[in-house]
């Protein structure tokens, strides 16, 4: 099993309700790909940080393998929520992917 975990933190010009919107429109984005790309296990968004954290979304998704993470990478489905809600909303990306 592969995890892929990425941090985000959301543009600074945002007002805190934007920013609640933009939250939920990633939220539903990417777990709504569950079930809709082979290989994907599972997918969870986290949009509530403690204030001890600095970044504001988290994604915790795990793969069958790394071919499937290449897989979802590149499939539509991913492809049109990571560019529609996820992308233009974004400051920063941290990534970390690895195998359990």
């Amino acid at each position: 099993m592969v995890k892929h975990v990425i941090l985000w933190n959301l543009k600074e010009e945002y007002s805190d309700e934007e920013k609640q919107s933009i939250k939920k429109g990633i939220r539903e984005g990417l777990e709504g790909l569950k079930g809709k790309i082979p290989g994907l296990i599972d997918i969870r968004v986290n949009t509530e940080p403690l204030a001890s954290s600095n970044c504001d979304v988290m994604l915790d998704s795990s793969f069958e393998d790394e071919e499937a993470l290449k897989t979802y990478s590149k499939h539509p489905a991913h492809l049109e929520v990571a560019n529609g809600k996820v992308r233009p909303h974004t400051a920063s990306r941290t990534c970390m992917d690895y195998k359990v």
